[in-house]
């Protein structure tokens, strides 16, 4: 197994589920990490459902709404495949925040390059549609964009999920 995954797509396109799978196949301990806080009733079903699909397998959980770097630095090992789901809501809750994005993304860098064990990261690809009206919505798909180019270049793996399949985008780095 890649030691740094990286998948990418849009909205339901199989991300979590092929990440999930992945990590169950790997044979290594799986521990999920979440990022995503529950706002509304809508998100709470959403966690829900993605904890309903785990149920049984063996994942450990592990909440990481801001701290994605100290989460993984504290639950990497060689026996375990940690699956963090996902980068772009951990991106919105940084700038809801009012955190050091640039900051944040290179202690998360730094995290996963010195981290024993194998991370697949999961994110939505917000860059292939239309300009953004306006600031904010521009400067998030900035930040994503910028940090999934420099992820890429960390990961020995990236897919694309298109429809459910997987597409790769770079292998044996």
């Amino acid at each position: 197994m890649a030691r740094i995954t990286l998948i990418l797509g849009g909205a339901r396109s199989g991300k979590s589920r092929h990440g999930e799978d992945l990590a169950l196949a790997s044979g290594l301990d799986p521990v999920y990490i979440a990022t995503a806080e529950a706002w509304d009733d809508e998100m709470r079903e959403r966690i829900a459902a993605h904890q309903d699909r785990r149920q049984g397998q063996g994942w450990r959980d592990v909440e990481a709404p801001f701290d994605l770097a100290g989460a993984i630095a504290g639950n990497a090992a060689t026996d375990r495949v940690l699956l963090v789901d996902c980068l772009t809501l951990w991106l919105s809750n940084l700038m809801h925040a009012e955190q050091d994005i640039p900051e944040a993304s290179g202690f998360l860098r730094e995290a996963l390059v010195a981290a024993a064990g194998s991370v697949i990261l999961i994110s939505n690809e917000v860059g292939l549609g239309i300009v953004p009206e306006n600031a904010m919505a521009r400067r998030f798909r900035d930040l994503t964009g910028r940090l999934h180019q420099d992820l890429a270049g960390d990961a020995d793996t990236v897919l694309l999920m298109v429809a459910g399949l997987p597409v790769v985008v770079k292998t044996g780095a």
